[in-house]
């Protein structure tokens, strides 16, 4: 069978600092069914599957067109659980239980509610058309390790985390750094089941605005994510 490019999204029921996270509603439908919605869309996704200890996470996923063909473990759905153990579950039953070829790993977690299909098929067209075992999405960091961000020592001393070769006055002379955002991880299922996390590999990033790589992790951020869907 032809391998396929298939779309996870990994919605366990618990949250720490949002309870039912992923239900939460913005502008009108839930952070999970933003992700399907954009999954949906995507031209290179052939299938599109939801993860999910939760029932009703995964009636809800039913409803908005994405295929919940397995519940996911309970072990492998608590706080202190690696998500990458979920992500060798799901590639797994697509590869084995299926009896699917499964080519390219997509995760698009609901906590980025504003991605952009672009964004997603930027990556997927990153790590087909290169080496890389996985692709990572990126924004501009506000802060600088060079620059503005310190470390304190025991005494209440501060130095910058990186101490620069020659002095830096302004921050747009430091070296360019980024955050990781949770828009899209694209992977080579092989990498994943045969390593334990991202930078064991080769991996590519895909630059992002800031305004589509908001991560929702609490009720301010939930808020601005309104602010910036109805503007």
């Amino acid at each position: 069978m032809a391998s396929q490019t298939v779309g996870f999204i990994f919605a366990r029921g618990g949250s720490k600092g949002l309870p039912r996270k992923n239900l939460l509603p913005l502008g009108g439908k839930s952070l999970l069914a933003h992700a399907i919605v954009v999954a949906l869309e995507c031209p290179s996704l052939d299938r599109v599957i939801v993860s999910t200890d939760d029932r009703e996470i995964a009636e809800t996923a039913r409803a908005h067109g994405a295929e919940v063909p397995f519940l996911r473990p309970a072990e492998l759905a608590g706080d202190e659980t690696p998500e990458w153990l979920a992500w060798q579950h799901a590639i797994r039953f697509v590869q084995e239980e299926a009896g699917e070829g499964l080519g390219i790993f997509v995760s698009l977690p609901p906590t980025s509610p504003l991605r952009s299909v672009e964004d997603v098929e930027a990556c997927i067209r990153t790590l087909a058309g290169s080496d890389a075992d996985m692709v990572i999405t990126v924004r501009e960091a506000e802060r600088n390790p060079y620059f503005n961000m310190v470390l304190l020592d025991r005494d209440g001393s501060a130095r910058l985390v990186i101490e620069p070769e020659s002095k830096v006055y302004r921050r747009q002379d430091a070296p360019a750094v980024y955050d990781m955002t949770t828009v899209a991880y694209v992977a080579r299922p092989e990498f994943i089941l045969t390593h334990s996390s991202i930078f064991q590999g080769r991996v590519r990033a895909v630059v992002v605005p800031p305004e589509r790589a908001l991560d929702i992790d609490t009720e301010l951020d939930l808020k601005l994510a309104e602010l910036l869907l109805s503007g």
